[in-house]
């Protein structure tokens, strides 16, 4: 179990540890005629095997109060920022997990990736159960599974160059030197649209905007050819029209790479255009999983029609 201190525990951002702990590879897909909002409309089958499945997860915390009040008191407060969540992603899908903030969204992707080991459940990922793998397994393990974070800015090293932060997992993971690692990273740039490629190679994150920033993360995400990516809030940060750019981008490599998302976002509106599935967190549980369409048309739960009518009646007033 976690600790919270007195100054409590906020979003983490990626460190370089982060970083060297996530770098993974990339397989193909196929697009979507659905006009109304998803990707592929692929819904999982009984016949279908599960790329990623999570077990009855539990992420607590103990939040400590100061001395004092620990010397006279026997309580402790523990914080259930995950609890109980169980749910199946499946190959080629894009599975939204959507909720207001705080509702424990990005404290499941880190712990789906064993950044902060769970206090208890299951995460099994191509058969083999995460919670149970050292170190090393674990590294192994996540060159098949990457992560896009919010705030690009803050998880790129201002230090490094583009065409060095693009390469860093190739080194990490041992799957090019020096010459090969410089080509794929040439031809990952051409793939995100970040052209001419000689000239953002040697770029500098400060020297983007936040769009562009955002695009190398994807394409630092992409150059170990992950089959699975974990998206966490990527588009929150961009305007309108840069954010849709960045999702069409994503909605493309997915075809082209084989690639199953968990797409985490606060948006229903983004949710709708780019899922197959939306799972409904709140409070550390999911309420309710059902498909895009569903979703939107027959909500079953309560708390979901209360999210859905206020997401369209800020829609409304911000429109």
């Amino acid at each position: 179990m976690g600790r919270w201190g007195d100054g409590g525990m906020g979003e983490m951002g990626e460190t370089r540890e982060t970083r060297e702990t996530l770098n993974a590879p990339i397989p193909k897909q196929q697009t979507t005629n659905n006009k109304q909002q998803t990707t592929n409309n692929k819904q999982p089958t009984t016949k279908d095997k599960p790329l990623l499945e999570v077990t009855n997860l539990k992420q607590h915390f103990t939040l400590e109060g100061n001395l004092i009040e620990q010397l006279f008191t026997q309580e402790t407060t523990v914080i259930k920022a995950v609890d109980d969540v169980s749910f199946s992603l499946y190959p080629g899908e894009v599975l939204g997990l959507v909720g207001e903030s705080g509702c424990g969204k990005s404290t499941l992707s880190r712990t789906i990736l064993q950044l902060m080991r769970p206090t208890s459940g299951t995460v099994e990922f191509l058969g083999k159960d995460l919670t149970t793998q050292n170190r090393q397994e674990l590294r192994d393990i996540r060159r098949h599974i990457q992560m896009v974070f919010q705030d690009p800015n803050a998880c790129l090293n201002p230090l490094m160059t583009v065409g060095e932060s693009i390469a860093d997992p190739l080194f990490i993971h041992h799957l090019a030197d020096t010459t090969e690692a410089k080509s794929q990273v040439m031809a990952m740039l051409e793939r995100v649209g970040l052209t001419p490629t000689d000239d953002y190679y040697y770029r500098y994150p400060g020297e983007l905007s936040g769009g562009q920033q955002q695009r190398v993360a994807i394409a630092r995400a992409l150059i170990t050819r992950p089959s699975l990516l974990i998206c966490d809030e990527p588009v929150s940060m961009l305007d309108a029209i840069v954010q849709t750019q960045v999702l069409q981008l994503m909605r493309d490599l997915k075809a082209e790479f084989d690639l199953t998302y968990l797409f985490i976002t606060h948006d229903l509106w983004v949710a709708r255009f780019f899922c197959d599935r939306i799972a409904v967190m709140n409070s550390g549980n999911i309420v309710e999983t059902a498909s895009t369409h569903q979703l939107f048309t027959n909500p079953k739960k309560e708390y979901t029609k209360t999210f859905l009518e206020a997401a369209a009646l800020l829609a409304k007033q911000q429109g």
